[in-house]
């Protein structure tokens, strides 16, 4: 009989988030999960709805060291990486670590920096490590990403190419506020000025053990089983371009283990799939029309796998 898992911590961590990010208790529960799976979260949506209030949430109740980069057309693979200057007093070169290497970086808007500038991110998002002027060098432990992303109509916006995408692991929405919690914001001047009062509720190190907690959730043969169904479903498809990857699947896989892991239980159940679906595939599927999945097409995709 495997044990229950002492959901705690992270209950602890929803509960305050909760009270900054007003109303978005499923989209702050999946922010997290994506953390503890080990992935990358893009949130998507207009300006102004609190991507970055998020990001800077997350940031202060883990305890990581942050790093924020606010992206523009200007920007060079330099300013996220870092450069070598030259030390006159000791005449060598000295290497001057750009804001990647940090426990989590917040990529503002990272759909307004040109895709050569994006491109710099993807070994660091991949492989946790960095390859400049030749030296190849690690990155903290842990490292994730949070980018927020306006809508890729706007204007002065690249859109991400898809090996970028299939890099983070959700992607979210935060959409409109409901009224009542839009009330409170109007009455309460908003919820920035309360980021410097958080305190850290998890360390690192205490946030990797919790990951591997994650890690050792357990997924029986048959939810094995339902998982491939639900793969093998999106790439026979006739609406999808192509279908999911094994990364993707594999990212599933993880998400639906800390969509357990938040609920205290030990194993996996198809409804946890089903939770963190949406989040893991509509950036990484698109239909032949060119447009990117939406929920419908997600939930057309769960009805079209029987559960056995």
């Amino acid at each position: 009989m495997r044990r229950m898992i002492n959901p705690s911590p992270i209950a602890d961590l929803l509960a305050t988030a909760n009270r900054i990010i007003l109303g978005k208790e499923r989209e702050v529960r999946l922010a997290v999960c994506c953390l503890l799976a080990g992935g990358h979260l893009l949130i998507e949506d207009l300006p102004g709805v609190g991507k970055t209030t998020l990001a800077h949430t997350l940031a202060r109740l883990l305890g990581f060291r942050f790093a924020r980069i606010q992206f523009t057309s200007d920007m060079l693979p330099a300013d996220i990486l870092g450069v070598s200057i030259f030390d006159r007093a000791q005449g060598t070169f000295r290497f001057l670590a750009g804001p990647v290497f940090s426990e989590l970086l917040l990529a503002d808007e990272i759909n307004r920096a040109t895709p050569k500038t994006q491109s710099a991110l993807l070994e660091a998002m991949e492989e946790g490590q960095v390859t400049i002027e030749g030296e190849t060098r690690p990155l903290p432990e842990p490292f994730f990403v949070i980018a927020t992303q306006n809508p890729t109509n706007q204007i002065g916006t690249f859109p991400l190419p898809e090996s970028q995408l299939d890099r983070f692991l959700l992607r979210i929405e935060l959409g409109y506020p409901d009224r009542a919690a839009e009330r409170t914001l109007l009455e309460s001047g908003g919820r920035r000025e309360q980021l410097p009062t958080l305190q850290p509720g998890l360390s690192a190190e205490r946030f990797k053990l919790l990951q591997q907690a994650v890690r050792e959730i357990h997924v029986a043969p048959a939810l094995f089983d339902y998982l491939q169904l639900l793969i093998e479903g999106s790439r026979q498809d006739s609406r999808f371009i192509h279908g999911l990857s094994p990364r993707a699947a594999l990212a599933l896989l993880a998400a639906a283990r800390a969509w357990a892991f938040a609920d205290g239980r030990p194993m996996v159940l198809p409804e946890d799939v089903q939770a963190v679906l949406p989040s893991v595939a509509r950036h990484r599927l698109r239909r032949v029309n060119g447009e990117p999945a939406d929920e419908d097409d997600i939930a057309t995709l769960i009805r079209s796998v029987a559960l056995s």
